[in-house]
């Protein structure tokens, strides 16, 4: 059941040469995601967000992405360093494009990915306080608390605690009110769901994205974002048409 609470395989991680070239890798992916964001199709949508997933390794963060994305799950590895994903939805009658960052949760990584926080409207704390994990329910005012008050560039950003794997009820050793009690205490919207059987996926995402639109200077934001990859795309119009005037 979802609430809206207004308060104020790591073996293959261990490879160190994976680790040395991550960086490499993660601006390869920075990039693939800018070009992405800038493609010709960017005037169908009125507005765009960036989302960061953050949490402990292993809370199904990757998985609640993937659930969101496609409807469907896989066999996912431990995420290296960063990934991402682009949904495209219909929100509160506005079309958006939601550019989603899912980030290891890793401590080896944190140094690294910090650098993603820059700019995102919305943070969904996976932490997600993993239902049958308690220590990733500490986790979230441990660690990943303090290191959206540290990282994050956006005051008005809108952040929200989620609690997965509500299926796995008879394992649970976090109880609902245990979380809604701790996102009063963080400031951010609440969610319990379930990537595995898709309850409440879709709803979490979607309630983030209204949230953010209810705050002026995200919409102002996610529309700028919009207008400057149009803008991009106008010289290279201008080129070929000054070509083929001269040709």
């Amino acid at each position: 059941m979802g609430r809206f609470v207004k308060g104020s395989g790591a073996e293959a991680l261990q490879d160190t040469s994976l680790h040395k070239w991550a960086p490499k890798l993660w601006r390869q992916k920075v990039d693939l995601a800018f070009r992405m964001s800038s493609s010709s199709t960017a005037a169908q949508y009125d507005m765009s967000f960036k989302i960061l997933l953050i949490g402990d390794s292993g809370v199904g963060k990757s998985s609640l992405l993937l659930s969101f994305v496609s409807s469907s799950l896989e066999d996912l590895s431990p995420t290296i360093g960063v990934d991402f994903k682009i949904k495209q939805l219909t929100v509160g009658g506005k079309k958006l494009k939601l550019t989603i960052w899912d980030t290891a949760g890793q401590e080896r990584f944190r140094t690294l990915t910090s650098s993603y926080y820059r700019g995102a409207q919305g943070i969904i704390l996976v932490a997600a306080y993993d239902v049958t994990r308690r220590d990733t329910f500490i986790s979230l005012s441990d660690i990943w608390a303090k290191e959206v008050e540290r990282y994050s560039t956006n005051q008005d950003c809108v952040k929200m605690l989620v609690g997965n794997k509500v299926d796995k009820d008879s394992e649970r050793f976090v109880s609902t009110e245990e979380g809604i009690a701790l996102a009063k205490e963080l400031g951010c919207l609440f969610f319990e769901c379930s990537a595995t059987t898709l309850e409440n996926v879709h709803q979490c995402f979607e309630e983030l994205a209204l949230k953010i639109m209810e705050v002026p200077s995200l919409v102002e934001e996610g529309s700028t974002a919009l207008k400057r990859n149009i803008l991009m795309q106008k010289p290279d119009d201008q080129t070929t048409y000054a070509d083929s005037c001269c040709s």
